[in-house]
């Protein structure tokens, strides 16, 4: 994180969004606002448009002219208030965004996104510190997919993944009532935080999803194959969960695009041909007459009204505490990171600052103690982890189904039954 030069430093901040948006990354934003508002040394709070981009456009809007009704309202609605932004700036270009916060005295910077949003607020700094610009440059974390380092987990992710919890135990009732396969493609380049989200909200033994399938196991389709087929033994019916990210022994990706961003990451199942492409194997290969395949995309992404009261509040406090460390002169740059704590057996957190370089570019995987010995299925572990983070989920209802006896019904005597 550096040592300070100078415990205050007065000047601007700005502020961006970058990476996918979250049904609560805006409660960052708002929370970088209001908290930059309280220190009379930061003297405006700027908002770039579209992240990096904006700033290399100069289209840049003035926060602290918002009233608290709009910003308060703008805190409980998901998606990226200034839009967001998947790009990486090239050298040349780093060289004009720090020509145009020294125009405009930015001192301070905090950019709200993953780990490539990490890597972008370290090039900044990097270049800030090389000129000898004093700049304090924070990363507030966020990302679904739950993949930071040193954190414990990301703002964000706890909402989406009660999305994903809410849609399978949906799913599920509705495979009850009309039984066949189901398959659904679920957000997770290279972890399966999300994927195993969808295990929740089980109940009963036969309840799905009957199968989870994270990236950090190695896809075999024959495996995929005998796994279904065992549970319609069983149950006769399957719903399975599927990352998108889901490659075989050798790491190749079970379906890509091929397409890259400028940060290099390959394009996955956005089109739902993946879904489609295990739905035909299981067709194909099972026999099996009805099978459907839906691809959550971004729908898991921005959901209104299934947002995790511990995700909101997590997704504020973290920016509150990234401002109050660069303009206290705690820190002259670092990202948040969140740290969860035991208090009686009660959910807690704390929060801390990391340095940038051990987010930046770098990704998590879902640990292994959280999938089941199997590679097909979570465990206990992963509950206790992730159910705090989601929230409750609701007690859905299920008919006790006492049987009636059946009766002898004679056979009918030479009359036929009438037409239905």
């Amino acid at each position: 994180m550096g040592s300070h030069r100078n415990s205050v430093l007065e000047g601007n901040v700005l502020v961006g969004q970058s990476g996918g948006p979250t049904c609560v990354i805006n409660q960052s934003l708002v929370g970088v606002v209001e908290e930059a508002l309280k220190h009379k040394h930061l003297s405006r709070v700027y908002g770039a448009i579209h992240g990096i981009q904006g700033v290399l456009k100069q289209e840049l809007i003035d926060l602290g002219a918002e009233s608290r009704a709009t910003l308060r309202a703008v805190r409980a609605t998901p998606s990226a208030a200034l839009g967001s932004v998947r790009k990486k700036p090239e050298p040349k270009e780093c060289e004009h965004i720090f020509r145009i916060l020294q125009a405009h005295n930015i001192r301070y910077f905090f950019y709200i996104g993953g780990n490539d949003s990490a890597e972008t607020a370290h090039i900044i700094n990097s270049l800030a510190q090389a000129s000898s610009y004093e700049l304090r440059v924070g990363h507030i974390p966020k990302t679904i997919d739950n993949d930071l380092l040193v954190t414990d987990h990301c703002p964000g992710y706890g909402s989406a993944a009660r999305f994903v919890a809410l849609a399978h135990m949906g799913d599920n009732l509705d495979n009850r009532a009309l039984r066949g396969v189901k398959i659904n493609v679920i957000m997770g380049r290279h972890a399966g935080f999300l994927t195993a989200a969808a295990g929740l909200g089980r109940k009963d033994k036969d309840d799905g999803p009957h199968l989870i399938y994270v990236p950090e196991v190695a896809f075999s389709l024959e495996k995929f194959c005998e796994d279904v087929d065992a549970t319609l033994k069983k149950w006769g019916r399957c719903i399975v969960a599927v990352s998108e990210g889901i490659a075989d022994k050798d790491h190749n990706p079970i379906f890509t695009t091929g397409e890259r961003d400028s940060h290099g990451n390959v394009q996955l199942s956005g089109t739902g041909a993946l879904g489609d492409y295990l739905a035909d194997i299981v067709k194909t290969r099972l026999k099996v007459a009805r099978v459907r395949a839906d691809t959550f995309g971004y729908l898991q992404r921005s959901f209104a009204t299934i947002v995790s009261p511990v995700d909101a509040k997590e997704a504020s406090e973290v920016a509150r505490f990234g401002v109050r460390a660069l303009a206290r002169g705690e820190a002259e740059s670092g990202s948040v990171a969140i740290r969860r704590l035991s208090k009686k057996g009660k959910y807690a957190s704390e929060f801390f600052m990391t340095d940038l370089m051990n987010v930046a570019k770098k990704t998590r995987s879902l640990d292994s103690k959280f999938i089941a010995p199997a590679g097909n299925d979570i465990t206990q572990a992963f509950k206790r982890y992730a159910l705090p983070l989601v929230g409750n989920l609701p007690e859905l209802g299920r008919l006790k189904g006492k049987r009636v006896p059946k009766k002898s019904v004679p056979e009918p005597q030479g009359q036929e039954l009438p037409a239905i």
